[in-house]
């Protein structure tokens, strides 16, 4: 499902573009060519940073995962610690180069989101509230990346970077009982803060230029995708339906991101932000893993 996640990451940069007004700018440009440059250079950068989290992970949960699950790449065999940490370190510092080719601001973004991955591989992802709130900073830190596209909004628009936060926090809290079961009042919490991140999307309607009623189909969808899942995993809080849970909110991330584009760019952007998922599930599917 890794592959699968970066194209949520890629999401999240799209997102973000159309939080900062960039897409409205390029649509009312009438001579001047439009320059799609810096959007390559943030969806590069959003891929090397997430890239190099899902490599530092493996690199710090090896000796984890020889004993819980020795069929990942290095336990396995497949790939060297060494060799590992060289590759992750590489992707890491490629999404901080590209970003630095953007904006200033853009590289400081992505360093922080770099750092902040490997703090939560290493450290926070073994605590129980620090772990949740440092992976959704993560991810609320790579929908600014794609707002720094003008960052003159980044200013302006930071209290976005709430809305994946809590959301990724839900899905992280939930996850912690993978592999050996969770607890209920985890479940409960996870969905408490799903509930904030809806109330989050309707919020934003309080803003001028955020088209509400663009937003709520994405919205619905999401807590379609998102509630029935969670809610089963509350209730019995088994490895199966946790990972079920988990795997349907990591997904659901392109959702919750096309509500937000959909609100600040319309309708159709938010489809074509949308569009991404079909794509995640195939991947998801191919690239399944334990």
């Amino acid at each position: 499902m890794r592959p699968a996640n970066i194209i949520t990451a890629w999401a999240d940069i799209l997102a973000g573009y159309a939080a900062s007004g960039f897409v409205l700018v390029l649509t009312q440009m009438q001579t001047e060519p439009i320059n799609f440059l810096p959007f390559a250079w943030l969806l590069l950068s959003t891929t090397g940073l997430y890239g190099g989290g899902i490599v530092f992970n493996d690199v710090f949960d090896a000796e984890i995962d020889a004993q819980e699950r020795p069929e990942r790449p290095i336990p396995s065999g497949r790939a060297s610690l060494q060799g590992a940490a060289g590759l992750g370190s590489l992707l890491l510092i490629i999404g901080v180069a590209a970003a630095a080719q953007v904006t200033i601001l853009s590289c400081t973004l992505a360093t922080i989101v770099a750092l902040a991955a490997l703090l939560y591989d290493r450290f926070a992802k073994h605590h129980p509230w620090l772990g949740p709130l440092n992976m959704g900073i993560c991810r609320g830190g790579n929908l600014l990346l794609g707002v720094s596209a003008l960052p003159v909004m980044v200013e302006q628009r930071w209290f976005l970077a709430l809305i994946p936060i809590a959301y990724i926090a839900a899905i992280t809290a939930i996850s912690q009982g993978e592999v050996q079961g969770g607890k209920s009042s985890t479940g409960v919490l996870s969905l408490l803060l799903i509930g904030a991140v809806h109330s989050g999307i309707l919020a934003l309607g309080l803003l001028k230029d955020y088209q509400l009623l663009a937003a709520l189909p994405f919205a619905a969808f999401l807590a379609v995708r998102v509630l029935p899942p969670f809610i089963k995993a509350a209730r019995e809080p088994s490895p199966e339906l946790i990972r079920g849970a988990v795997k349907a909110g990591i997904l659901s991330l392109i959702v919750l991101d096309a509500a937000v584009a959909g609100g600040f760019a319309g309708l159709p952007y938010g489809f074509l932000v949308l569009g991404l998922l079909p794509i995640s599930l195939v991947l998801a599917s191919l690239f399944a893993v334990t």
